[in-house]
């Protein structure tokens, strides 16, 4: 079974986290951002993550701290779960409706980090979070995670719903990036030899 544990400390956050790969689904998140504890119990559910994320932040300063840093735990855990990645898919993709809105995200955990990112919402906050700080919230993730993450809201109304169907995308396009391919068991999903 794939899993992982972390503990990352700085001057801004406190963070404890854990990852079971073949999970279930179950998930304890406790950010400080309601919201964000949102996305992230849909993208364990999603993904069929075992998901534990405990983040202490500045967020009387602001957010952005706790956003980016709950990211860079995210990408860390699958870094270190994921190991040598042999026989992994590597890649994935996922196009999903959420009511009136339609987004795409693929990911490619090929080790080279990228992020193109798109959601189209207009609006300062959603909930209880800052929404240009979800850019944020994958930047360290794909910066972490050595990942290439493509994210884009085709269209819709609802800002909640243009970012709830991102990280839905998101956890479907881990889930199957992330799994095995019997048939390439043994061998890395690379040309080149290394990931």
């Amino acid at each position: 079974m794939r899993k992982a544990s972390i503990k990352r400390v700085s001057k801004e956050t406190s963070i404890t986290a854990s990852l079971v790969i073949e999970g279930k689904g179950r998930y304890d998140i406790d950010t400080g951002i309601r919201f964000l504890d949102h996305m992230l119990e849909l993208f364990a559910k999603h993904g069929g993550f075992d998901l534990s994320i405990v983040a202490k932040g500045d967020l009387d300063i602001d957010q952005h701290h706790t956003v980016e840093d709950v990211g860079i735990v995210l990408g860390d855990l699958f870094k270190k779960a994921l190991g040598k990645k042999v026989g992994i898919n590597r890649a994935g993709y996922f196009v999903l409706p959420m009511d009136e809105t339609l987004a795409v995200v693929a990911v490619d955990l090929g080790g080279r980090p990228a992020l193109v990112y798109s959601d189209l919402i207009r609006a300062r906050v959603v909930g209880d979070l800052q929404v240009e700080l979800v850019h944020d919230f994958f930047g360290g993730f794909v910066n972490s995670a050595g990942a290439n993450l493509h994210a884009k809201v085709l269209y819709g109304r609802s800002s909640h719903h243009k970012i709830e169907a991102i990280f839905k995308c998101f956890a479907r396009s881990m889930r199957y990036a992330c799994s095995t391919d019997l048939r390439l068991k043994d061998q890395l999903p690379s040309t080149k030899g290394l990931l």
